[in-house]
């Protein structure tokens, strides 16, 4: 078995203009996702919205900076995630199919293997 990050990108503004119907049907996409896939979730949770990340950063001189802030200024942010163990990525996509995300103009999913160094 193989470990996936499945990262949840969008806009917070269009997040934050939902409906509290929108938010029941997007919250229940979000469970029969989670339906679907059982034990081969490993984690998962929503995040913060991007203005309460924290980035560090080395500077010319050497220095670590500390900015207030998601690491790079996108309109689509890092919302969220699920951690993820399947045979192949091709298992990986019929499940990643189900989140509302992968529908919404505003919003995508990006996957990506987990590098096992053991």
């Amino acid at each position: 078995m193989v470990k996936y990050m499945i990262l949840i990108y969008g806009d917070a503004q269009q997040w934050d203009a939902m409906t509290d119907e929108q938010w029941k049907a997007h919250d229940a996409a979000h469970e029969a996702f989670a339906e679907r896939a059982g034990k081969q979730i490993l984690d998962g949770q929503q995040l913060e919205l991007a203005p309460t990340a924290t980035s560090l950063r080395t500077d010319s001189t050497g220095q670590i900076t500390t900015t207030d802030g998601p690491f790079l200024e996108t309109k689509e942010a890092l919302g969220g995630y699920y951690l993820v163990e399947a045979t192949d990525l091709d298992e990986v996509l019929s499940l990643a199919k189900l989140l509302p995300e992968v529908r919404a103009s505003h919003s995508g999913v990006e996957i990506r293997p987990v590098v096992d160094h053991g």
